[in-house]
């Protein structure tokens, strides 16, 4: 495992003569960890849609099963299964939305729907959460019971990421809190402008579960996504409030900040030695100990029921963090359930297949509430 002996000598490397070209490149890969200003990219090209079908230029994103939203500039539509793929060219349902015009560039989107839990015929209330930073906006989706669920969304992410699982839950009598929190386009702006990765944001939750209890929870159930793991990790490891948190969820969770800087700098084909380097500018730069978010080896000090939820071609962050938790779970007291899902990317697991993933969650939910 690295630690903070790697980070100094990272530092120390730079100091005794690595070159300005790394030392720009580490410092460039902390700015992109770093940067809350997100960029959508639309990869995807519409060669053709008509008679409830769409036709996109082959890919592997657009042969990935199950249902999607599809996103361009100014739409967003709800597309099905793969029903035909040719040699360049793949053929999905278009279940839902506007039509897109051919030559159209578009996106795969994990969330197909927008832009408000009114989208899944939810009533809910905009609520303001009072963090250190200011009101931070929350959806409030009333429940018949007084266990609520509050979901955390991951980096670069937004409350829509929780539209997909919200009606299920109702349908089990949770109030949901579905949260904001710094840096969001609707939330407070961090003081220096930076993402910090966990190492604050977990403050945001904190005021949320608060806010929670004084309106009548009793217990909580946390819902997290992605970087929301690494958040509601941090929360469970430093708040007092986490004594409340009955059962964790979390789906494509960043558990292993190491091991995501290492994918992700794979994914932009950087050298294995800039990992460190741009660790230690991050560190420099926010403050944040990334071992404290290795969770198989730092857990936090209050581990509730966990279910893990990982796709295998998840390029975003890896797998195989979640299998080795899920292994090593016993020894470190925590009871751990995980599902993987094969075929699809970063937390598109309700995607594959809606109906077993919420069957999966809502199981598990019922064994651990009661």
């Amino acid at each position: 495992m690295i630690r903070d002996g790697w980070v100094r000598a990272g530092l120390v490397g730079i100091g005794a003569g690595l070159g300005a070209g790394v030392l720009g490149a580490g410092w460039h890969y902390s700015n992109m960890l770093l940067d809350t200003r997100g960029q959508l990219a639309f990869p995807e090209r519409v060669l053709d849609a008509a008679d409830g079908q769409v036709t996109l230029a082959r890919s592997r994103l657009a042969e990935q099963p199950g249902i999607w939203g599809l996103r361009w500039n100014d739409g967003l539509a709800v597309i099905g299964p793969v029903e035909q793929v040719r040699r360049d060219r793949v053929v999905r349902g278009l279940l839902a939305g506007p039509v897109p015009a051919a030559g159209t560039l578009a996106v795969l989107d994990a969330g197909p729907y927008d832009p408000d839990p009114g989208a899944r015929g939810l009533e809910f209330t905009e609520v303001d959460v009072p963090t250190s930073l200011g009101p931070a906006p929350a959806w409030w989706v009333p429940g018949s019971g007084d266990t609520w669920v509050v979901h955390v969304h991951g980096r670069g992410g937004a409350r829509r990421e929780a539209l997909r699982i919200l009606p299920a839950l109702h349908r089990m009598g949770l109030p949901q809190l579905v949260i904001s929190y710094r840096n969001d386009d609707c939330a407070p702006p961090s003081p220096d402008g930076h993402y910090h990765l966990g190492d604050t944001e977990w403050q945001d939750v904190q005021a949320a579960v608060r806010h929670a209890r004084a309106a009548g929870a009793r217990r909580i159930v946390l819902y997290a996504w992605s970087m929301g793991a690494a958040i509601s990790g941090a929360f469970l490891d430093r708040a007092p409030e986490a004594e409340a948190v009955a059962v964790v969820v979390w789906d494509a969770p960043l558990l292993d900040w190491w091991a995501t800087l290492r994918q992700q700098a794979r994914n932009r084909r950087l050298p294995p030695a800039l990992t460190p380097v741009a660790a230690a500018f991050a560190r420099y730069r926010i403050g944040i100990d990334f071992d404290r978010f290795t969770l198989r080896t730092n857990p936090p000090a209050v581990r509730p029921p966990t279910l893990l939820i990982h796709s295998t071609e998840d390029t975003a962050v890896p797998v195989a963090v979640s299998r080795d938790l899920a292994a090593a779970a016993p020894a470190l007291g925590w009871s751990v359930e995980y599902l993987e899902v094969p075929g699809v990317e970063h937390t598109a697991s309700w995607n594959a297949d809606p109906q077993r993933y919420e069957k999966a969650v809502s199981t598990f939910l019922r064994a651990h509430l009661g």
